[in-house]
């Protein structure tokens, strides 16, 4: 049974800091040295020094961030830059945003989720790693906070749980950000009890698939448990028993996993021609031209298709570009023998499985192919173009329902297999653990 509960969560007072949106920033994950260095420069009290403090001249250990955190996060709240609730409320969350010239709303709720094991109600859908884990337990035992939230999915195909509570909202007064690329946030505080009642009831029986947020989780899971091993948490209803949660309906028409694309280093100066070699016993190749025009025509060839098993590939050596159907994927089952048939289909795990690791190793030898990755055609043609890549791959989103089957088998997908865009805003509302 999902658990899903209201909470007295922490606001900025913005009478204190002014504008909502000079104070928010997005998830950690997605901010880089510079972006980092703009939110420091925005205002004094926004929420990246407490999401990813910077290092500073004259720390003399790694952790000298984290402690920083804390005391801003201690400070503004006996300053009353931050202010909690005065009782138990949920939080109606919209996102306005525009993704190649078309606008959506997505729409969603925060609660605090009781956390459990995987194996429940809960589901995750893509690996973790290390690394973040790590950096995120130290925020969480120097902060005793959820800063940012996991982003849940749920089934709902009448859209009744959200329908509930966005209208009671059109009686209130919403608060407003807009972040850094320009995505409208709005949210409503609802303490009436009827309704959180039914939104809890409406949730009780759905299970929950973790979009975003994966780290987060698992660290919320692993900070439980230390604190348990330590004997100091032995009331079922504490704070450390829930993780801040974005809730949406897997119907939700706001709700698009947008693809993430592949720039692939380490593989020499591969040509088309040698690309086309490498893949034509399991491919069928249309070479489409040079330049923005032909690597667009691959794209709107693959958004056509609808497929999992289609590509567009640029090789920067003689900035050509093709569309790519795969005609023969029955190696697959031996490259992924220990995941399920609906895995080995999905458009990355092809990629990364039959293209990157076995036909190109195989025309290739001395290849050693490197990903980094992003979202949008125009920085795969600026990456080819200048040459920043060797390939350049062009890859068909996964479904919600791919997602919602794969994680029902308690399979995790690839990295970077889905893309949910907007980011949710650190900085609406605080989850204390204290």
């Amino acid at each position: 049974m999902v658990d899903i509960n209201p909470l007295r969560g922490w606001r900025y007072d913005l009478g204190q800091v002014g504008d909502l949106s000079d104070v928010v920033c997005p998830p950690y994950d997605v901010i880089d040295a510079e972006l980092q260095n703009s939110f420091y420069k925005l205002h004094p009290c926004n929420v990246i020094r407490l999401e990813l403090n910077r290092a500073e001249p004259g720390d003399t250990d790694p952790d000298a961030r984290y402690r920083r955190a804390a005391d801003f996060w201690k400070h503004w709240r006996t300053d009353r830059v931050l202010l909690q609730e005065h009782e138990d409320v949920l939080y109606v969350y919209h996102q306005e945003f525009e993704w190649e010239g078309k606008t959506y709303i997505r729409k969603g709720f925060f609660g605090k989720l009781r956390l459990e094991e995987f194996g429940g109600q809960v589901f995750p859908h893509e690996q973790t790693l290390s690394g973040p884990k790590l950096d995120r337990l130290k925020l969480f035992q120097a902060c005793q906070a959820n800063l940012s939230p996991v982003f849940g999915l749920y089934p709902d195909a009448a859209q009744s749980v959200q329908h509930q509570l966005d209208e009671h909202c059109l009686s209130l007064t919403a608060l407003q950000a807009v972040d850094h690329l320009g995505v409208k946030h709005r949210m409503w505080v609802v303490s009436d009890p009827a309704v959180i009642n039914a939104a809890r009831a409406g949730m009780r029986d759905k299970p929950i698939y973790i979009a975003d947020g994966h780290h987060r989780y698992e660290t919320s899971l692993n900070y439980r448990r230390q604190l348990k091993a330590d004997g100091k948490l032995d009331d079922d209803n504490a704070p450390p028993n829930f993780v801040l949660m974005m809730c949406v309906g897997m119907q939700d028409p706001g709700l698009q996993v947008l693809p993430t694309h592949r720039l692939v280093t380490g593989m020499g100066e591969v040509t088309m021609p040698q690309l086309q070699e490498a893949l034509k016993s399991h491919f069928e190749i249309q070479v489409l031209g040079t330049g923005e025009k032909a690597a667009q025509e691959a794209w709107e060839h693959v958004e056509m298709d609808g497929g999992q098993n289609v590509f567009g590939f640029g090789t920067a050596a003689d900035q050509m570009w093709c569309f790519a159907r795969v005609t023969d994927a029955s190696p697959m089952t031996s490259l992924a023998a220990d995941h399920g048939a609906e895995w080995q289909s999905l458009g990355v795990s092809l990629l990364h499985k039959l293209v990157l690791g076995h036909l190109v190793m195989h025309a290739i030898p001395s290849a050693q192919p490197v990903c980094t990755y992003v979202h949008q055609l125009a920085e795969v043609t600026a990456a080819v173009g200048k040459k920043e890549c060797q390939l350049g791959c062009l890859v068909p989103p996964a479904t919600i329902e791919q997602v919602e089957e794969i994680a029902s088998n308690r399979e995790t997908m690839p990295p970077k297999s889905t893309y949910f865009y907007p980011k949710l805003l650190t900085g609406m509302v605080f989850h204390s653990l204290a």
